[in-house]
């Protein structure tokens, strides 16, 4: 299974200048949850912007700069290497962005997990429509904000559709 994993805003907006546009806890437990132990792939902007290997999880990064190297991480050049890598580890594997990655993804995808921030913030970087054709919404729990996550949130999860 691919499943894509993405915190977006109610207009699909996921962060501006290389960073997330809020700060949710529960959101990172709950991204934690969902991929320890399997492998990840992102692009190399989003590796760049965490920092560091994600720990409990083979960290791929897509990167067309032949010069790149990070210890840690296996550098690949297309998203198909990527997956081809992951299967190889796992047979479940998270797609972490950021939006050209998401954009590429798509299509293979089987499953979209889906923070919902109820927020409308300025961004440069979006995540492509969702086809109501192609995902149907499966799993949908609604969390308020509290002193700790600022914007109330959704947790969705979207299955692909098949004909």
């Amino acid at each position: 299974m691919t499943t894509i994993v993405v915190a977006m805003g109610e207009k699909n907006e996921i962060g501006f200048e290389n960073q997330l546009l809020w700060h949710l806890p529960k959101d990172l437990k709950h991204f934690k949850d969902l991929t320890s132990g399997h492998p990840v792939i992102m692009g190399r902007k989003t590796y760049e912007s965490i920092g560091k290997p994600l720990p409990n999880r083979t960290n791929i990064v897509v990167s067309r700069k032949n010069d790149w190297f990070e210890e840690g991480v296996l550098i690949v050049g297309s998203i198909k290497e990527a997956v081809k890598f992951a299967k190889k580890i796992d047979e479940e594997i998270f797609i972490i962005g950021g939006g050209k990655i998401y954009e590429q993804t798509m299509d293979i995808a089987d499953r979209l997990e889906i923070t919902r921030v109820k927020a409308d913030l300025h961004a440069d970087t979006y995540f492509p429509k969702i086809d109501e054709k192609t995902w149907k919404k499966t799993n949908e729990v609604f969390h308020e904000k509290d002193e700790k996550n600022q914007y109330d949130f959704c947790f969705q999860t979207y299955d692909k559709v098949i004909d």
